[in-house]
């Protein structure tokens, strides 16, 4: 049996378009060209199939029962074809970099930096996620990390970044002078500090730093070290902070390091799997945050 010759695809599109407008007008206006155009391809196509598509009248256009069969199979046809061109567009374009940290880190370092990275790295497509339970790598579902952690996993690519400091802090309308002046002011305690060990909190402050006599029962308590700056910044206690995350607002004015004392913290580490570490999305995030935060003092502010 002789094989039946396609109509041209020119015409499919137009009587496509008109199937789904229902008008010669609108399909002419959502493919480009003008209603005449729309009206010899579509003649084009009925002398192609030898048969009527459309029922025509001055109120609507209207499928016929050929109309209605070759409408199912246009549908199919350019939808899968749409699919096919929007899958080949995407392939084409850099792999997006889903990165996973805690919103600490995200909110008071990272995210008022995202402008210079994107200026550093345009195409980067970056897709941020925060959580305080570490994410498998391995499963793909994100591609890096920025952990804070004593010791690097040695089970995965892990980049130092950073050796945290915790400071104290204060807004400069405290006018703190000597340890004393804390015996008079609100002692900020965040809860729920698993890293570092042992951990920077007013007990471990008061045995290195003083006073002897401060009152370290009483505060107010945070289980969010966000929660405990913003409290500090509006002048209504003192906080024990990581100086990483501190930073701008100490270079700001906001808040001021009354004493140059400091307890150790842990490390920021970059990690990825060993098999994405290549990469070269990767690689331009992993110097951009080594740049970055080479400005950074490694102890104390």
């Amino acid at each position: 049996m002789k094989k039946i010759r396609l109509p041209p695809l020119g015409s499919l599109k137009a009587f496509d378009a008109v199937a789904q407008q229902a008008s010669f007008k609108r399909a002419a206006e959502e493919i480009g060209v003008t209603p005449t155009a729309i009206s010899h391809q579509i003649r084009v196509l009925e002398e192609a199939l030898g048969a009527a598509v459309f029922e025509r009248s001055a109120r609507e256009v209207k499928l016929t029962a050929a109309g209605q069969i070759l409408r199912q199979a246009t549908r199919q046809a350019f939808a899968g074809l749409q699919a096919a061109v929007e899958e080949i567009h995407h392939a084409g374009l850099p792999p997006a970099l889903t990165l996973t940290t805690t919103s600490n880190f995200l909110t008071h370092w990272l995210v008022p930096r995202l402008a210079d990275l994107k200026q550093v790295a345009p195409a980067m497509d970056l897709r941020l996620h925060t959580g305080i339970e570490l994410v498998d790598l391995t499963r793909n579902t994100v591609d890096v990390a920025i952990r804070y952690s004593e010791s690097a996993d040695e089970s995965l690519d892990s980049t130092l970044l950073y050796h945290d400091t915790f400071i104290l802090v204060s807004s400069p309308t405290l006018a703190l002078r000597t340890p004393a002046d804390l015996k008079d002011v609100t002692l900020f305690h965040v809860e729920n500090r698993h890293i570092p060990r042992p951990s920077p909190d007013w007990e471990n402050w008061r045995a290195h730093f003083g006073p002897k006599d401060l009152n370290i029962d009483n505060g107010l308590r945070f289980t969010d070290e966000t929660h405990a700056i913003q409290a500090a910044i509006a002048g209504q206690g003192v906080a024990i902070v990581s100086s990483l995350l501190a930073r701008d607002f100490i270079e700001k004015g906001i808040l001021t390091v009354p004493f140059p004392h400091h307890l150790p913290g842990a490390n920021y580490y970059l990690v990825t799997t060993k098999e994405k570490s290549a990469r070269d999305d990767i690689g331009i995030l992993r110097n951009w945050l080594l740049d970055k935060m080479s400005a950074f003092p490694p102890a104390g502010v």
